[in-house]
């Protein structure tokens, strides 16, 4: 959410879809950094789309439909997917996981915006966020929330950036009333 903020404070058109939070819920969630997002949404800057994981695998099949629409005539330069964990577990063999997700990178490439998938970590390896996915991507960033004798510290890897040069260190994190701030002089062993 503060990568699309961001990018409406610099007068961007911005789209967040989501297969699971209410946007109610969200804004209350967010309402802590007083990020306004119901002004821009009123402003028709910022579009928020609540599908079902079924139908976004419609929307593979169709090329597109409605988010397609929107995107191209709403000029949508960045993009949130929250989470494609959900829309993976429509897919039961890895095969069907791998053509969904290459479809789902082709629709966002034809699209021209930025984007931004979030997937939850998993142990399985028969995922969409696996190597299918990883393969596809130009970026990859890991979130963690580690605990070491009894406390949480949060961090942050960069486990793939195409075409930067980026650290190659886990460093530490903290969420406070602007956002995310990464301390890069901290590294989280």
């Amino acid at each position: 959410m503060q990568y699309l903020m961001q990018g409406l404070k610099e007068g961007e058109t911005c789209l967040y879809l989501t297969f699971e939070e209410k946007k109610e819920k969200l804004y209350d969630d967010l309402a802590s950094f007083k990020w306004d997002f119901p002004k821009y949404e009123a402003a028709k800057k910022f579009f928020y789309l609540e599908y079902s994981p079924e139908q976004v695998k419609s929307l593979i099949q169709e090329g597109g439909g409605t988010i397609d629409q929107t995107i191209k005539k709403q000029k949508i330069t960045r993009l949130v997917i929250d989470s494609v964990t959900s829309f993976s577990l429509l897919y039961q063999d890895e095969l069907s996981r791998k053509e969904a997700a290459l479809a789902l990178f082709d629709l966002i490439n034809k699209w021209g915006c930025t984007a931004v998938l979030t997937a939850q970590a998993t142990r399985s390896t028969n995922s969409m966020n696996g190597s299918s996915l990883e393969f596809e991507a130009d970026s990859i960033v890991h979130l963690y929330h580690l605990r070491s004798k009894g406390k949480r510290t949060r961090a942050l890897e960069v486990v793939k950036m195409r075409g930067t040069k980026h650290a190659d260190k886990t460093m530490k994190m903290e969420i406070g009333s602007g956002g995310i701030s990464i301390k890069t002089g901290t590294i989280v062993r």
